[in-house]
């Protein structure tokens, strides 16, 4: 890898992550990472773990026991690794891996927290990107929705969490494939850039063989008055001091 082309972005309380130009983030990452609520003693497994933005945000917050972030892209977990090395983040492990074949690898059914920032497009929806690793990242093409909520469902405890964002159009389809694997939708929260606006994100959380139960939390609000909303200046609090 190309070390001309990494860029280290500031976290906020002494932590910092490597980028590249394939492997960046968004809003909707750390949206899901404050959305995740992960706690002191959980496991994590972060499915398509890109720079491992989801799991640093909560090393950075002193959560998290040990965390495991997969993915199939090689450039990705050497931007990971490289991260965890030099902010001494060792309860953090990168795997470069196919989801769907993690046998052997990660052990199944102890993990109490996976989270996924996924593809949002199904396959043949859009314009796919001629950048392969770009098209992974945005469509369908190396796992489907199918495959992170099944995997999921292996990887966790009985009790344990899997929280992922998607784009609305598709809650239907996530809370089918969920209640298929066993998942209990638990949590739910639409993302709005503005008052007045259709939902650009669902944030959604499953257990595993939990009771029924569904909880739709307010929705969050990008922006108010042409500014950050106040919880969007809480979720970004050190990210954004680290700026100043």
């Amino acid at each position: 890898m190309d070390e001309s082309i990494i860029k280290k972005e500031p976290l906020g309380n002494g932590f910092f992550i490597n980028v590249s130009k394939h492997h960046t983030f968004g809003t909707d990452a750390v949206l899901l990472a404050d959305f995740a609520h992960a706690k002191k003693a959980d496991r994590l497994i972060d499915l398509g773990t890109g720079c491992g933005i989801i799991p640093f945000l909560m090393l950075r917050d002193g959560n998290l026991k040990t965390a495991v972030g997969v993915d199939i892209s090689t450039e990705a977990i050497r931007l990971a690794a490289k991260t965890a090395e030099e902010n001494g983040a060792y309860r953090f492990t990168a795997l470069n891996a196919d989801l769907n074949d993690l046998k052997g690898r990660v052990e199944f059914g102890c993990h109490t927290l996976i989270t996924c920032n996924p593809p949002y497009k199904a396959p043949g929806a859009g314009l796919k990107n001629p950048d392969g690793v770009c098209a992974a990242a945005r469509h369908e093409v190396a796992c489907t929705l199918s495959d992170i909520i099944s995997v999921s469902a292996r990887l966790l405890q009985t009790s344990g969490r899997l929280c992922m964002c998607q784009r609305p159009e598709r809650l239907a389809e996530i809370i089918t494939v969920m209640r298929a694997n066993k998942l209990e939708p638990k949590r739910l929260r639409l993302v709005c850039k503005k008052a007045g606006e259709e939902p650009w994100l669902v944030l959604t959380e499953a257990r595993k063989c939990g009771n029924t139960g569904l909880r739709i939390e307010p929705t969050l609000y990008v922006y108010e008055n042409g500014e950050y909303s106040p919880e969007m200046i809480r979720i970004y609090g050190p990210y954004k001091e680290a700026y100043l």
